[in-house]
């Protein structure tokens, strides 16, 4: 299951990322916003991330205008490791190396193609565990 989140700048990214996810049938919760509507990303950047680390969501993905304020917002959750990605290697490194739960993206930055790129390439990485394990586990740490 994977938690979804955006606000008005990332929406319509968003909705072709759920046509993406229907498409290959990913199962998905859509954690809002509903439309284009002025509105604030914290709120659905939080409840996404609430998702992952409460284990109700396998992974995220949340998309705001940067992708920047999302993320931020996304990882003040306990457990979130929220990686702002514009192109599928920073998404396969992430996943790889710091075992990142949740992807962020920027709306108003990238088009509809190579969205679907990096979400398929988030989404299939496995995580490489070793000596990235133990750097996850201070990243962990620090959250305390």
């Amino acid at each position: 299951m994977i938690a979804l989140g955006s606000d008005h700048g990332g929406f319509g990214l968003k909705q072709h990322i759920i046509g993406y996810l229907e498409a290959n049938s990913i199962p998905y919760k859509d954690f809002g916003c509903d439309n284009t509507d002025s509105c604030d990303y914290p709120d659905f950047g939080a409840a996404a991330a609430r998702a992952v680390a409460s284990g109700a969501c396998e992974k995220g993905i949340v998309i705001c205008t940067t992708g920047i304020g999302i993320s931020i917002a996304a990882n003040k959750v306990k457990g979130i490791r929220c990686a702002l990605c514009s192109e599928p290697l920073s998404a396969e490194m992430t996943r790889r190396h710091n075992d990142a739960n949740m992807l962020a993206m920027g709306g108003g930055l990238i088009g509809p193609n190579l969205a679907e790129r990096i979400v398929e390439v988030f989404l299939n990485t496995p995580f490489e565990g070793g000596r990235h394990q133990r750097r996850v586990n201070k990243i962990s740490a620090l959250e305390d």
